[in-house]
């Protein structure tokens, strides 16, 4: 069964548990898969499913028997990404990325402890590295997410360990808070952050953080592809490119690195 909730309406927490678990189905979702995940019957599934098409949340596909997310559900997820004056300006800057990598750029922030891509230009690489929109990765998993918190003060980044914890999605994945303080001295002194295989097998990224006008960490950009084509040798390459475009966008928002 699904985990009783602690507060709030239960119809509301299932309704968006469901919309959630569509979304991360980029063929479609099945009515029995979707009600044996989220621990509800069949029938009650059906039923919130349903509701959520009325408004246009979800839409269903009868040749296929799959639910697929609607338009209301992208009009809505949009209002998020025009609330980030960064979000428009920087998809030129993902373009460039684009061109001078060969690689997928991406554009992402921390929520919650993980890190959540807000936009992306895709690799024209026929093998390549594609987190979607709206994709969330461990913080400690992340390029983006590194970059940004080395930004941070070390008693900061020890608060969203105690949180979060250190997840091991790989065997690369850092799960020792040692390990993490060493990882985080090596971002702060070359200026870029590197995600090693450590949240798929064979994938890597290459990040460097935007600074807002007040001096904050805005959001981080960063490059994702094949570990074969992005060698060490060529992560350093990289990693210069990722950060200089990262500076001039941070000049275009108007914002300025610490002078600390």
């Amino acid at each position: 069964m699904a985990e009783k909730q602690t507060g709030g309406v239960q119809s509301v927490h299932r309704a968006l548990d469901l919309l959630e678990r569509v979304a991360q189905v980029s063929d479609g979702a099945r009515l029995s898969d979707l009600a044996k995940e989220a621990g509800l019957a069949v029938s009650t599934t059906h039923r919130l499913l349903t509701t959520l098409e009325q408004r246009g949340f979800v839409q269903s596909d009868a040749a296929s028997s799959r639910w697929h997310v609607g338009q209301r559900a992208f009009a809505v997820g949009s209002a998020y990404t025009k609330q980030r004056s960064f979000v428009a300006p920087a998809l030129p800057f993902l373009r460039r990325l684009r061109d001078l990598t060969r690689e997928t750029a991406n554009l992402g922030v921390i929520d919650d402890g993980e890190v959540i891509t807000l936009s992306q230009v895709e690799s024209r690489e026929i093998m390549r590295a594609i987190s979607p929109p709206g994709g969330r990765v461990p913080v400690m998993c992340s390029g983006m997410g590194k970059a940004i918190l080395a930004t941070w003060e070390n008693t900061a980044i020890d608060r969203i360990i105690d949180r979060h914890g250190l997840r091991a999605m790989t065997s690369h994945s850092l799960t020792k808070r040692d390990a993490v303080h060493d990882e985080i001295a090596r971002i702060r002194d070359r200026g870029f952050a590197l995600d090693d295989e450590e949240f798929v097998l064979g994938l890597r990224c290459v990040a460097a953080v935007v600074w807002g006008p007040q001096g904050e960490a805005a959001c981080a950009i960063s490059v994702s592809g094949l570990a074969a084509r992005l060698t060490p040798e060529k992560v350093a390459e990289t990693g210069a490119v990722v950060k200089r475009l990262a500076d001039e966008l941070t000049e275009v928002l108007g914002g300025c690195a610490p002078t600390h």
